[in-house]
């Protein structure tokens, strides 16, 4: 897929699913997560489209977070495959991690 026919994308259609979506689902799941409440600014696709346009538009796979999230641990936990960090107790948020029961321990 081209850069432009990416793109388009994120048109006007986007643009105000994405209005909407953060409307309903406004705080960012991984702040909340760690105990934070932290306003959502970016809707972001849990499993990357690559320019499949039908996982693109899957509702079911988007999810609220804000840019500070988007920009580094979803990235991170894209290429690692690995949920970094710990909740308000210190615990692990990855369900596979040992100590939620997954993995190899």
């Amino acid at each position: 897929m081209t850069q432009s026919k990416h793109r388009k994308m994120y048109g006007r259609a986007w643009v105000k699913q994405r209005l909407l979506f953060l409307q309903s689902n406004p705080v960012c799941i991984m702040c909340e997560r760690q105990g934070i409440l932290n306003g959502a600014t970016v809707v972001d696709h849990i499993k990357p489209h690559r320019g499949d346009v039908d996982l693109f538009w899957d509702i079911n796979n988007w999810q609220s977070l804000c840019k500070t999230h988007h920009d580094s641990a979803k990235q991170a936990e894209e290429n690692s495959g690995i949920i970094k960090g710990g909740d308000i107790f210190g615990l692990p948020i990855d369900p596979d991690h040992h100590w939620n029961g997954g993995g190899v321990g």
